[in-house]
């Protein structure tokens, strides 16, 4: 008996596979809109999620326009120095990792305005005088 079995179960898969229907290709347009679809749904999560962040950690109420950044300046690889506004007041602080040290207080003011750039036309009389002396010599 087991030597009728054995031959019957191992045209079993092939019997199987014999009558499956033929695979269908897929559609291309169809997969590429699922893609697109799938694409649009993260970048919506992550733009809903960004603007979700932004409301969250916001300052409310009248904590949100206490203190005011005027200016800042790098003064090393991780250091800096701001010029904050609190009412009317100025302070200058230094900005390190982990600290922040009060360098300076003053009234409010304005800033002074900074030296003009110097133009294409300053820098080619610069050069001019300097060539004409590396020549005179």
């Amino acid at each position: 008996m087991r030597k009728i079995f054995l031959p019957l179960l191992a045209a079993l898969p092939g019997l199987a596979l014999a009558q499956a229907a033929p695979a269908t290709v897929p559609d291309a347009g169809a997969s590429l809109l699922q893609v697109f679809l799938g694409l649009a749904v993260v970048i919506a999560a992550l733009v809903g999620s960004l603007w979700l962040l932004k409301r969250v950690s916001a300052p409310h109420g009248a904590a949100a326009g206490v203190v005011r950044v005027i200016a800042g300046a790098s003064v090393g690889p991780r250091e800096r120095v701001v010029l904050l506004e609190v009412e009317d007041t100025w302070l200058l602080v230094g900005v390190a990792p982990g600290q922040v040290n009060a360098l300076h207080q003053m009234p409010k003011g304005k800033l002074a305005a900074a030296a003009p750039a110097p133009t294409g036309k300053e820098f080619g009389a610069w050069l001019k005088q300097v060539m004409e002396r590396r020549n005179a010599s």
